[in-house]
């Protein structure tokens, strides 16, 4: 399947591929792509199986987003990138430089979700499978805002994101544009094994309270990578690009511009 996919930059410039996590959409790196856009990099930021505006079609499983990743990336005339993932698509992304080494010049990993707590997926995917409807767009966005894994994100900055993917259905409700059975078999997919480390230069980013294992993940891939990997550490909680936008973006920015030189 090709995937829906939101485009900053001049395709000739270097090519930057964004990959987003459970439930969410390409928009979700919106402000980061313009800043990397800004700098010179082509950006693309694609909405996976069963989430935006792509085919909701079955199978959701690793693999089946793999081929549409790759499918999607010819598509658009990209035959090697940088990929930046985040959560469930860090987890993709890390998958696909190990699978297709040939198309990852390198990683940028935003919490990724290479280990998930088997628990912590099962509540989430307990969550993921309701018909969540809302009477209002205020509705979803503060639905959204409470969630457990919202430690500290700008009202504004997730209104935004709520206000363009919510859609209106038949019924006069509210909601969110994934599909339910998609993100629960992504809730699965994360408690797998990781995939191998990709011998790349590699940004691990992880927030201060994390949802994922960060002392293991930084570990794995320090044995694995010595100076080739860079860890940051950025303020609040899992969804990054909304809670450390300005820490996130500096540090992806700086990685980028290491690897020029």
């Amino acid at each position: 399947m090709v995937l829906k996919a939101h485009r900053w930059g001049s395709p000739a410039s270097s090519a930057v591929v964004c990959v987003h996590g459970i439930a969410q959409h390409g928009g979700v790196f919106g402000a980061l792509a313009e800043r990397l856009a800004a700098r010179g990099h082509s950006v693309l930021a694609v909405d996976l199986r069963g989430h935006g505006d792509s085919g909701r079609e079955p199978p959701w499983n690793g693999e089946t987003h793999l081929h549409d990743l790759l499918e999607t990336v010819d598509a658009h005339g990209v035959e090697r990138a940088i990929w930046i993932g985040h959560s469930f698509g860090g987890r993709l992304a890390a998958a696909l430089a190990d699978r297709a080494p040939d198309r990852a010049e390198a990683l940028v990993l935003l919490e990724p979700g290479l280990d998930v707590d088997p628990q912590l997926a099962l509540q989430s995917a307990e969550i993921e499978r309701l018909d969540w409807s809302f009477a209002s767009v205020d509705g979803a966005l503060n639905a959204l805002l409470s969630s457990a894994s919202m430690i500290a994100p700008p009202r504004e900055t997730v209104a935004a994101y709520v206000a363009d993917d919510v859609r209106k259905g038949a019924d006069g409700r509210y909601r969110f544009r994934f599909c339910p059975s998609a993100a629960v078999v992504a809730w699965s997919e994360v408690t797998l094994p990781p995939p191998p480390i990709a011998p790349l230069p590699t940004l691990l980013l992880h927030a201060e309270i994390s949802l994922v294992d960060r002392e293991r993940d930084e570990r794995c891939y320090r044995a694995a990578l010595g100076e080739r990997l860079e860890t940051v550490t950025v303020p609040n909680g899992h969804n990054v690009l909304w809670e450390s936008p300005r820490e996130t973006a500096a540090a992806v920015e700086a990685f980028l511009g290491s690897l020029r030189t």
